[in-house]
């Protein structure tokens, strides 16, 4: 989707039935009917059909000729894909920022890191997910590219269901947010080959507490808290 189709009604639509599929309110293999969902979104069914075109061309959405359109969602091997991705990007974009972040922007990530501590340790794992997800897009807007921003911010918000609940295990916050500490710290000291390398192992860690607890088990406890 274009930036500039963002904020038109087939960008509104489309991102609220893409956020859906992503947060699981429509689950793997239901049929979105245009009507309902037109209903829903108060709109009519040419946006909502377009929306799901689109989707389709995502991988979100499968239509089905004289059927319908059904929900594929990501499979367990897409969000493994995505991290093993970020996993080498986020690297990349760690090394640049070093180089090109702005003293705003690492004025940002430092009271980042201390909310998110001061979160943590109050048990609310809804507000630290937000910040890590703010701490990410700084992060990406530092690089300086465009087109990594662009790339990341999508891969983060595919997988925002699973950072919930992966930062909702014992200890993983806490640790989460030592390890922004220490890409800020590189950052701030201009050591590039560090910030990759610290970044490139958080998405790891990041994949390893999703291996210990299980995607299956991590996606079943978000289901459930949303009910």
């Amino acid at each position: 989707m274009d930036v500039s189709d963002k904020y038109s009604l087939r960008g509104r639509v489309f991102n609220e039935i893409r956020e859906g599929i992503l947060s699981g309110k429509y689950k793997e293999h239901e049929e979105l009917k245009e009507n309902t969902l037109g209903q829903e979104l108060g709109v009519s069914r040419t946006p909502v059909r377009e929306a799901l075109r689109q989707l389709e061309l995502e991988g979100l959405v499968k239509i089905i000729p004289n059927k319908g359109a059904y929900v594929v969602g990501l499979t367990e091997r897409d969000i493994k894909d995505i991290y093993a991705a970020r996993s080498v990007l986020e690297g990349l974009c760690a090394r640049w920022a070093a180089q090109y972040i702005t003293p705003e922007q690492k004025k940002e990530l430092s009271e980042n890191v201390e909310l998110s501590e001061f979160y943590a340790t109050r048990g609310n794992f809804a507000q630290v997910c937000e910040l890590d997800t703010r701490f990410h897009e700084i992060l990406y807007q530092a690089s300086g590219s465009r087109i990594m921003e662009h790339m990341l911010l999508n891969f983060h918000h595919y997988v925002e269901r699973v950072r919930l609940m992966s930062l909702a295990t014992e200890g993983r916050a806490a640790h989460s947010n030592e390890e922004h500490r220490k890409i800020l710290q590189a950052i701030e000291e201009k050591k590039p080959q560090l910030a990759e390398e610290l970044a490139h192992q958080h998405v790891m860690n990041t994949i390893q507490n999703i291996d210990n607890y299980g995607l299956k088990n991590l996606l079943d406890a978000s289901g459930s808290t949303e009910e």
